[in-house]
Order: C-alpha cells, then structure tokens, then sequence
C-alpha cells in the first residue's frame, strides 16, 4: 500500500500549468507529461489506485516535495515522546539541532520540523480529499464499493486531521469541496480559527459506522479501527460516556482483519517485532516493508535514526531514554506496583553514566516492572539477541544523549538483511510497523472512560488485564541461553477495591505511561489530561540535574500545549493562518 506506483496529484480541481510564451497554441494544447486528467482515473481503478496513495502518507514520508521522514515520523517520536520525558534526543549536540529547541520548549515557528510535519499531514489530507472528489465523479463503483471507500478515505482524513489538532490545536479542516490547495505542496487558504473536533468525530463516525469489520487486506481500516479512533477523540473532546460506549463495542466485538478477536498477545515483546507484526493486538498500524525495488521508502524510514551508535549498529543514536523514564519502572518489592507520585526518590534505577566499558558495572538489583526492558536498552542486560547491551561504547555521546537506547524500533540480529532494507545507507530501515493503535490501548481507553463514569472497579479490572500479561514470564527479558530473569522483575496487580476517583485516574494515567514508553503517545496524554505544566516542568526539574542542556527550560501553561504553526505556512496563507498564542 505505499509507494510502488505512481501517485496521481490532482487535487480539488487545481491544475498546474505551465506558459512557455515562445511556443506556439498547438505546443500548450499537449496533455502534461506524466499527468493523468480527472476522467481518466474516474473509475473503479483509479480510485482504488488514488486510495493506495492516501494510505502511503500514514508513514509520513514521500520521496518529493521535502516531505524527508524523521521531521514527521508516524511514531511521533520528536513531538509525543521526547517533548513528553520519555526520551532526550541523543546523539550529540550538532546532529539534527532543530530537535534541541523542541526539546527544550523554546522552539519558534521557523523551525524546519514543524513545517515538514505540517506537509505530510496535509498532503495525507490532500489525498483523501482527491479519493473523494474522483469518486463522485466514477460510474463504474458498485453503491458497496462506493460506501467502503468513502469510509476508508474519511478514517484516513479524519487521522490526518488527528494529528494536526494534536499538534497545532487552531489547525484547518479541508473537505472534498475545498480548493485551497496547491499542486504539488503545501498551501493553504483555510482559517484555522475554528475547533476542527466535530468535523475529526464525524469523519471517525462515519467511517465507524459504513466501514466492515473485516477488510480484504491487511493494513486497511475496518470497522474497529475507526470506533479505536472515534473513542480516543471523543475523550480528547471529553465526551466520556460516549466514548464508553464506542470504546466497549470495540472491546468486546472488535475482530482484525481475518475476523479474529482483539487479544493483548502473551510476549508484550511481540508488539515490536517485524516478524510478529500485524497481529491480533494490532488494531491500526503503518504498514511497512524491505527489499521490494522501492530503495526503502517502504521502509519504517521515519525511525531509522533510532538505533544504538556504535558497537554492531551503523546508525545513528537518537531517541535516548530519560533517567525519568527510567525510575518510572519502578515498582514496590511487596506489592510490585508503582510509585506515581515519588518515582525518582532514591535509590533511582542504577546507569553506568561515566563508567567505561572496560570498568565493571552492577545493573540495578531492585524490583522493576519487566516493560522497561523492552522500551529501554541499558547495560547488562540483553538487547533483543545482540547479548549484553554494551553502555557507553553504543552511544554517541553519553555525557550528552545519557546511557541509554531505545528499543521498541531496532530490529534483531537474525533479521538484518531480510527484515531490514539491504539498499539503504543504513540497516535501520526496517519493515516494523509502527503501531497507532494497539488493543492495550482500547483496554486502557475503556478504562479511563470507566473512570470518568463512575465505574472504578470496572476500570480496575481493565487495568489489571493490562498489568498480568506484563507478569508473565513470557514477557520477561531472560539472560541468554536460559530462562533466568535479566533482572528482578515484578509485576503486581491492584488488589485492593478502587473507591476514589483521582486516585483511580492517577493509577491509569501511569499504566499508559509504562505500556506505551516511548511509542509517541506520553506528550499529548498529558496536554488532554491537562497535566502537562505541572508534569512537565517537574520532569524538566528532575532531569537538568543530569542533562545541562536543558539549563533553564520550562513549560508555559498556556502556550506549549500546542506547537507553533510553521510560519512557512503562515506566509503561504499570505496571513489567513492564525498564530498560535504565545508564539
């Protein structure tokens, strides 16, 4: 579903022409070169073809028009987890800079990320608006067709349009009927003044109600996936009870693709692996694949700085994991539950900050929740099968980035050259998905709109579902060779009877922080939970003790929640765009 053929760029009736005043009429009569009319793509083909093409921008990357990869990577790992303290940007200073300022929350609206993010979320927009458009126009589409493809292109604009409200709050709603846009990039002559929700919630709905359960192709959105969806906006919008209803439908009916159920798998670990992938936890993925003619761009492209420097890997040491992050797993010796509200009291989980490879180091001996040891690389213990990770010799600069790696996104080493991209500059190309939505997060959805209705033992119950798989053995990191713990794991339930409210929610809020580590999620978690100044900045207190580069940064209630339109876009609007406040 990527980009294998050519995709047709013709959007909302614009034509790019071209005057040559030396030539003659007959010589401007000619058909573009490499053009397709509207008639000709108005069948059953084309639009199917065009829809392909709007599944292609879920990875956030095209080959064209600036459009480059990591700026606006599907996983969200600059805007959703770095902002959100999961991880620091790593590497060494000098290398992509435009992220120090994300990270550091003095960014402004000339940064380059932005504005490639911006592009790729709209040229997805763009695109679903074509299907759309060229649909009305084809005779050929059976009325079924015709209503399933409508539902698929609005479940993809709707997610489009997700993602700029996430990012930008004021950002701009394009339908079918617009034509705002130019060919072939990015303007935009739609105000951005009004709240985009309901416009986002009926595209969901829509597609929640027309779509099928099952769809003949994996990686197309079906029924489930949009009411996924449909529940996750209806809780940005604070629609709770309605939220409860979509979110339990999926629970308890959603079915993938193949018309199996929705289950947690029994190895979290699995979620994360090319060959796992699309399973029957996945709920909604990007799609992604290796060693297919295409020069990688079917790559997992948007993650491929995310992998340890040095040692066996040969890119690029980004994405590394805060100390915050770090303690975050650890859990009472007794209970083996968390501490949500004093996590990075000492002892704090154990680096080897400083120590060289040649000098001994002891891992952490005290009980920590075995999720840490799938999202976060540390020395001592196994990375995937690479053995031991190796510290400080698998980091760039660790004085800067810290001493830790990311994990969910590398691949393993029985995998290299068949599940990575053998025609890449770098082996970190791969063919893992990236996960939008997963089944654990419908469950932990489910569970916080039981919360907010009053439900709390429900809610409890949904939780624990969550927390006993992390329990199991099966998901535990195990020395090489055997089936000895890599550390002391422990992994307890919630016992005791949820009767208060805030404390049910803290609880729940920290679950989604330690299922989904580094997955893009954490930032904008916090922004609709409205925790993001008082988290953050406590965050920003903790960690500038061991990173100086965040000096005196903070989190400005009222501004940072939302990022800054990019004011190439501004200017392109020749002012419609409105800035955001504060920016």
């Amino acid at each position: 579903m990527k980009k294998s053929f050519i995709i047709l760029l013709i959007v909302s009736g614009a034509v790019m022409t071209y005057v040559f005043h030396a030539c003659s009429k007959s010589f401007l009569d000619r058909p573009l070169v490499g053009a397709l009319s509207e008639p000709v793509v108005a069948n059953q083909k084309g639009v199917d073809q065009l829809l392909i093409g709007a599944y292609s921008l879920l990875d956030g990357y095209q080959n064209s028009n600036g459009i480059g990869g990591w700026e606006s990577a599907a996983s969200n790992w600059v805007f959703g987890s770095i902002v959100g303290g999961d991880a620091h940007k790593g590497t060494w200073a000098g290398d992509q800079p435009d992220i120090g300022p994300i990270e550091t929350f003095t960014a402004n609206a000339t940064n380059n990320y932005f504005n490639v993010k911006w592009k790729a979320v709209y040229e997805g927009v763009m695109r679903t608006n074509t299907v759309l458009k060229i649909l009305a126009q084809a005779t050929d589409v059976s009325d079924a067709n015709r209503v399933r493809i409508t539902a698929e292109a609005r479940f993809l604009r709707g997610h489009y349009h997700f993602e700029a409200k996430k990012m930008w709050g004021n950002a701009p709603y394009i339908d079918e009927t617009m034509a705002e846009f130019t060919v072939p990039n990015e303007k935009v002559n739609v105000p951005n003044t009004s709240d985009i929700w309901p416009q986002i919630e009926a595209d969901f709905q829509y597609a929640y109600d027309n779509l099928p359960g099952t769809m003949p192709n994996v990686g197309r959105a079906n029924k489930w996936a949009a009411g996924a969806y449909l529940g996750k906006t209806l809780l940005f919008e604070k629609k709770f009870s309605n939220a409860l209803t979509v979110l339990n439908d999926v629970y308890t009916n959603g079915t993938t693709s193949l018309g199996l159920k929705y289950m947690l798998l029994d190895k979290y670990q699995d979620n994360f692996n090319a060959a796992t992938k699309n399973s029957r936890e996945s709920v909604f993925a990007v799609q992604s694949s290796v060693n297919d003619a295409a020069g990688a761009a079917n790559a997992n492209y948007g993650d491929v700085l995310n992998a340890p420097y040095g040692g066996p890997f040969d890119c690029c040491g980004f994405f590394q994991p805060s100390q915050d992050l770090v303690n975050s797993f650890k859990v009472d010796a007794t209970s083996g539950l968390p501490n949500p509200d004093n996590y990075n009291a000492a002892p704090q989980v154990t680096s080897d900050e400083g120590i060289q490879i040649t000098q001994p180091f002891t891992p952490y001996a005290g009980t920590i929740d075995s999720r840490l040891d799938w999202a976060v690389g540390r020395r001592g213990i196994p990375y995937l099968d690479w053995g031991l990770h190796q510290g400080i010799s698998w980091q760039r600069d660790q004085a800067y980035g810290g001493p830790y790696n990311t994990k969910k996104n590398v691949y393993y080493k029985s995998q290299k050259g068949t599940l990575t991209d053998g025609s890449f500059w770098a082996s970190t190309v791969t063919a893992i998905n990236t996960n939008l939505i997963r089944f654990s997060d419908v469950i932990l959805m489910l569970a916080e709109a039981e919360i907010e209705a009053g439900s709390l033992e429900k809610a409890r119950a949904l939780v624990n579902e969550v927390r006993a798989r992390a329990a199991k053995p099966s998901s535990w990191v195990v020395l090489d060779g055997t089936t000895t713990p890599a550390a002391n794991y422990k992994v307890g339930l919630y016992n005791d009877t949820w009767t208060d409210k805030a404390a049910a929610l803290k609880a729940l809020k920290f679950e989604r922080k330690l299922e989904f580590a580094m997955e893009g999620h954490r930032f904008f978690d916090l922004v609709r939970w409205g925790d993001a100044a008082t988290v953050l900045n406590k965050y920003l207190d903790f960690e500038r003790n061991i990173r100086p580069f965040f000096g005196s940064a903070s989190f400005t209630a009222g501004k940072h929640e939302v990022y800054p339109i990019p004011q190439r876009q501004i200017d392109l609007s020749k002012n419609v765009l409105v800035q955001n406040p504060g920016y």
